[in-house]
């Protein structure tokens, strides 16, 4: 009689998850236009599963900042202005910047340093040539990623690292979110290098435990992606190399 609802309920789960994979899939990939108000029902149809899941993903891409209530009820593509999407790396930035303060003053593990090196060791290998390669930048991506990850654990405060990650997870504001804009262009390699010295800046302060001078070094170091995004916004070829790049809209109001 226990194990009936456990199954029903994974398979609710399940179909959520299902639910909000190709709900955020049609977003990003502009299945679905900023400002287009969702009806449950053709949903439904669209996605092949019932009410419920269609409800519960609705409300997890809320949460992800993907989609807006409206009034009268339901919900509507978000559309991200330039300003909004500053905010959000600006947030990242200064949650980045308290938790490497945070690992410089109460100081880090030897496997946590030890994991953080290997990841600007691969970065450094991929920089070794004059030219990038898609799969130079698809490592780099994938590198950078961990290492920004890590910084939520070398803080050593559960708290920071939940809200860094939350942070990091709101549209555009991922640490690699504007780093494909870069690949087309001419001063690719050299602003991955800039990046890559800050990284080495950061975990140097970390090391030596100078804890202002770290949380100084790693908000800068988001600044970059300030670059990036003006860039992008300047370039529709470079926007299209941006994930869900259709639903900035750089005079749209907040």
């Amino acid at each position: 009689m226990v194990a009936v609802p456990r199954v029903a309920a994974d398979g609710d789960a399940s179909q959520t998850v299902k639910a909000q994979l190709r709900l955020r899939e049609l977003i990003v990939n502009g299945g679905l236009a900023p400002g287009e108000r969702l009806a449950e029902l053709a949903l439904v149809d669209r996605l092949g599963v019932s009410r419920t899941p269609v409800r519960a993903a609705l409300l997890k891409l809320q949460e992800e900042g993907l989609l807006e209530p409206i009034t009268g009820g339901g919900f509507a593509v978000r559309a991200f202005s330039e300003s909004d999407i500053r905010d959000a790396i600006e947030v990242r930035g200064t949650l980045e910047g308290l938790a490497a303060r945070l690992a410089a003053e109460r100081g880090v593990s030897a496997t946590l340093l030890a994991e953080a090196q290997q990841c600007l060791s691969a970065i450094d290998h991929v920089l070794v040539g004059p030219q990038l390669s898609d799969s130079a930048f698809s490592t780099y991506a994938g590198e950078n990623g961990r290492f920004h990850a890590l910084l939520g654990e070398m803080s050593g405060s559960p708290v920071v690292r939940r809200q860094l990650e939350r942070a990091a997870a709101q549209p555009f504001a991922s640490p690699n979110g504007f780093v494909m804009v870069r690949e087309a262009g001419a001063q690719a390699r050299d602003t991955l290098v800039v990046a890559q010295h800050q990284h080495r800046a950061v975990m140097e302060a970390i090391a030596q435990r100078e804890g202002t001078r770290a949380e100084s070094l790693m908000r800068e170091h988001a600044r970059l992606a300030h670059g990036n995004l003006s860039q992008a916004l300047q370039s529709r070829q470079a926007m299209a190399r941006v994930p869900g790049g259709a639903l900035i809209q750089r005079y749209a109001s907040r």
